[in-house]
C-alpha cells in the first residue's frame, strides 16, 4: 500500500488485524503451485522446478500417487512424504539423460518450497483464499486433464486446478500424450474455454538442441513463458534462418 491513496471509508478495513489480503500485505508469500501427474515426462517437471527456483519464485509442490510410480520408473527415485526434501533434491540434481548430480542443487535453493501430499484435501492451496500466483501441471496425463475439465477434484492436484480456474488465476496444463483421442481433445477444449493455457509437451529444434536436456528445457521454458517467469532455458527465435545450427543452446541456469 506504500504510496497509494486509501479512501477514508476503507481505512478501517486496512487497519483491521483480521484483514490479510495480499494487497495489504505485499510481503506475503505467493507461490506457484506445481502439480505433477502420472504421465511420462518427469524431466519436464524437474526443469520447470529448477527454472522457478532460479528465478527466485516460491513453490508449492503436489506429487500425485501415480506420478511417484512414473518418477521411480524414469529416475529410480522413490519420492517419500517423510523424506520429500531429500528426494526432491536428488531428483532436481539429475539430468534428463538420467545422470545423477548433473545440476547443483544446494539445500538453500529448496528453502521456499512447500510440499503437500496429494491426499491432503485440507491443504492450503485447496482453498481460494490461499494466496498463489497460479498453477503449472507438468506433465499432465489424460486422466488428470479429464479430472480437471470435469471438475472431479478426486485428489489435491485436481482440487487445486479447479480452484485456480474458479479464482481466474493462471493455469498451465502441459499435456503429455500421443495420439490424442476425441474425449481428451474435448477436455482440452473445455480447459481452454475455462481460461487455462493448454501447452503440449512439444519440443522445437530451432533453438539448436544438441542434447536431450535441450529438448526438455525448451518445453520447460515455454511453460515458464506462459507463467511470465523469466528464464534462460533456450535460445529464442530472432527471425534469422539457420540460427539453430550455429551451436549448442545456452546452458540452463
Amino acid at each position: 500500500m506504500t504510496g497509494s491513496m486509501v479512501p477514508a471509508d476503507r481505512l478501517d478495513a486496512v487497519e483491521s488485524p483480521h484483514n490479510n489480503t495480499s494487497q495489504q500485505d505485499p510481503g506475503r508469500r505467493r507461490p506457484w503451485v506445481v502439480g505433477i501427474s502420472g504421465a511420462s515426462g518427469t524431466p519436464y517437471a524437474a526443469s520447470v522446478l529448477r527454472g522457478l527456483l532460479a528465478a527466485g519464485e516460491a513453490v508449492d509442490l503436489i506429487v500425485s500417487r501415480a506420478s511417484r510410480l512414473t518418477l521411480l520408473d524414469e529416475t529410480g527415485i522413490a519420492f517419500r512424504d517423510a523424506h520429500w526434501r531429500a528426494d526432491l533434491r536428488e531428483w532436481l540434481a539429475r539430468g534428463a539423460d538420467g545422470k545423477p548430480e548433473t545440476f547443483e542443487v544446494p539445500e538453500a535453493a529448496l528453502a521456499d518450497v512447500r510440499y503437500w501430499p496429494a491426499g491432503d484435501l485440507a491443504a492450503g492451496p485447496s482453498s481460494g483464499s490461499y494466496p498463489v500466483k497460479g498453477m503449472l501441471i507438468v506433465p499432465a496425463s489424460t486422466a488428470c486433464v479429464a479430472g480437471v475439465a470435469l471438475g472431479l477434484s478426486k485428489d489435491l492436484l485436481q482440487r487445486v486446478a479447479s480452484v485456480t480456474l474458479k479464482e481466474r488465476r493462471r493455469l498451465v496444463v502441459t499435456v503429455r500424450e500421443t495420439p490424442l483421442n476425441g474425449p481428451t481433445l474435448k477436455h482440452l477444449v473445455a480447459l481452454d474455454e475455462a481460461g487455462a493455457v493448454v501447452l503440449p509437451a512439444s519440443p522445437a529444434f530451432y533453438a539448436g538442441a544438441t542434447h536431450i536436456q535441450d529438448l526438455v528445457d525448451f518445453v520447460a521454458g515455454r511453460v515458464l513463458d506462459a507463467a511470465e517467469v523469466p528464464h534462460g532455458l533456450f535460445r529464442r527465435w530472432e527471425g534469422e534462418l539457420g540460427g539453430g545450427s550455429k551451436g549448442a543452446a545456452p546452458d540452463a541456469p
